[in-house]
């Protein structure tokens, strides 16, 4: 893997940890995408992912204090709990995060689908939900003050792009983290459901990876009184 912006480097899997690391508050979202912007082959996100994107997506939960995924995604992915490998479990401990960061799910019917995310904490963003699970607000910018008070200040969302949708409307996300993988797929879903006005971003950092894989770090650009 090769830094090309903003300096030219090659990089390990384990180099992206320091680089990711940053104090909080901020909320990142995660997405891979084809070129031409589908988030999805079959329903999954696996069809465009590589082991760059794989090793992205590993450093930025292993930098993060909670991860923020959407009902639909946790389904689609099956999702389970946060766990680490031995370098990233070492790598959190040795910088202070907790060792089991929280699956923060947001679901408007409370259906969790997927009792493997129970394995580990969980919290839930609805109005109702299963017994023993602890409920947060709906209100996305309520969701996150409660978050921050909980000392879960450096946030990753997952998906899907309903939720990305809604984060940046509310004017929460500080930056995507998207790998662009070559491929052309010509259906969707894509990465976003429509915004009102256009959102500008600032291009970060940008990483690249055999064979043509591009990682591209964007930050929301804020507009003034924001």
């Amino acid at each position: 893997m090769r830094q090309l912006i903003p300096e030219v480097r090659d990089l390990s899997p384990q180099d992206l940890f320091d680089l990711y690391d940053e104090p909080g508050p901020y909320l990142r979202a995660d997405f891979v995408s084809s070129t031409d912007g589908a988030i999805a082959v079959e329903g999954r996100s696996q069809g465009l992912s590589s082991p760059a994107d794989k090793a992205s997506f590993r450093a930025l939960r292993t930098t993060c204090d909670a991860v923020i995924v959407g009902a639909g995604t946790l389904r689609a992915e099956n999702y389970g709990s946060v766990r680490f490998g031995t370098a990233a479990a070492a790598w959190r401990e040795a910088h202070d995060y907790d060792p089991a960061p929280p699956v923060v799910v947001v679901s408007r019917s409370g259906q969790l689908g997927s009792g493997r995310v129970l394995e580990g904490p969980v919290l839930l963003s609805a109005p109702k939900g299963p017994e023993g699970v602890e409920l947060l607000p709906t209100d996305p910018v309520e969701l996150v003050a409660a978050l921050h008070e909980r000392g879960l200040t450096r946030l990753l969302c997952e998906g899907g792009p309903a939720l990305l949708t809604t984060l940046l409307r509310a004017g929460l996300v500080d930056d995507l983290f998207l790998t662009v993988s070559p491929q052309l797929v010509g259906t969707g879903p894509y990465l976003l459901h429509g915004l009102e006005t256009p959102h500008p971003l600032r291009l970060v950092s940008l990483l690249h990876d055999d064979p043509g894989v591009l990682l591209c770090r964007w930050s929301v650009v804020r507009s003034p009184g924001d």
